[in-house]
């Protein structure tokens, strides 16, 4: 690849430790902004003896970024949560901190930039996440307008808190909840495959400005996905239809924890099908073959099966 010095900005997270892997396997100095790099510590035997170095950066100090993304060729932008908690707001992560990043990209002149938002990202969208995720794309583009816009839909993989998350609660629940039927549409996105598009699009000038929507080969709905979990993590639970009004109740409460289980706003986001527009930029015009589900999930759900992983009876 031509970027041989690349900074990845919230690089020590579920994304991110793929990006990093792929670019160092591809002989890039890898800069991994992080906030705590004790925890990220992880990402160095990705590559070469010195080759992977998080640094720890503030990303709500535009001074921090700029002496992070200094002498790189390229940078990727990978910051987001996903709910609010303390300092961690959508609007300063999802809007500022892109807007920072491209400004300081343009006033080094960093040859390419890369961005990951999400699908749905739009100032009209039902939820909070999705509109800060819709502005920080706007403000972006005014600061640096060849970015290259990433948008993916829900992630499976390993590490992912999407199947996991269910996967645990089916080991305790009786029943699991279906908000608004479970209708809405998803379009799962393996994370192998969105690093790939990420790396693929940082290598091609051609990408420059362009937004891509990514998403698995496969749309399931809300309730297939259940369905999907449950047989691979071998339970029988009950799959009960719930009103989003309920959902938006349950959530106002359940949000209240430190790492909250559902957010109201995540009831919100689930008002909007998560898949691929059809007119999209894809995968395929990042030359990514789309992964099932199919040939992933198994790998890692297996864990939530009753005997965990080895499925010893004895252990629940």
């Amino acid at each position: 690849m031509e970027q041989r010095r690349v900074t990845v900005i919230g690089g020590s997270g579920f994304i991110g430790r793929y990006v990093v892997e792929r670019l160092a396997d591809q002989g890039a100095v890898v800069t991994v902004a992080v906030r705590d790099v004790e925890k990220a510590k992880f990402l160095r035997p990705l590559g070469q003896v010195g080759q992977v170095t998080p640094v720890a950066v503030n990303v709500r100090e535009t001074n921090a970024v700029a002496r992070a993304v200094e002498g790189a060729d390229a940078v990727i932008n990978l910051v987001g949560i996903l709910y609010k908690s303390g300092h961690q707001k959508f609007s300063t992560l999802h809007a500022e901190v892109p807007a920072a990043i491209g400004q300081v990209c343009a006033d080094q002149g960093i040859k390419r930039l890369v961005h990951v938002s999400a699908i749905g990202a739009q100032p009209s969208a039902w939820s909070e996440y999705q509109r800060s995720k819709g502005a920080g794309e706007e403000a972006l583009r005014a600061q640096y307008p060849d970015a290259t816009i990433l948008r993916p839909s829900v992630l499976f993989g390993p590490e992912d808190g999407f199947f996991n998350l269910f996967g645990a609660l089916a080991r305790i629940l009786p029943v699991l909840p279906l908000y608004g039927g479970g209708k809405t549409r998803f379009q799962p996105v393996y994370v192998g495959d969105v690093a790939a598009a990420i790396v693929n699009a940082l290598a091609n000038p051609a990408t420059a400005g362009k937004t891509y929507e990514l998403g698995g080969p496969a749309v399931l709905t809300y309730a297939e996905l259940m369905e999907i979990i449950l047989e691979h993590t071998g339970r029988k639970r009950l799959l009960v239809p719930v009103p989003f009004f309920v959902g938006e109740i349950q959530a106002t409460f359940l949000g209240m924890m430190p790492k909250p289980l559902l957010t109201r706003d995540q009831i919100l986001s689930l008002k909007t099908d998560n898949i691929v527009a059809e007119d999209a930029l894809t995968l395929a015009d990042l030359g990514v073959q789309p992964t099932t589900l199919e040939a992933i999930i198994p790998t890692y759900l297996r864990r939530h099966r009753k005997g965990g992983r080895l499925g010893r009876a004895s252990i629940v």
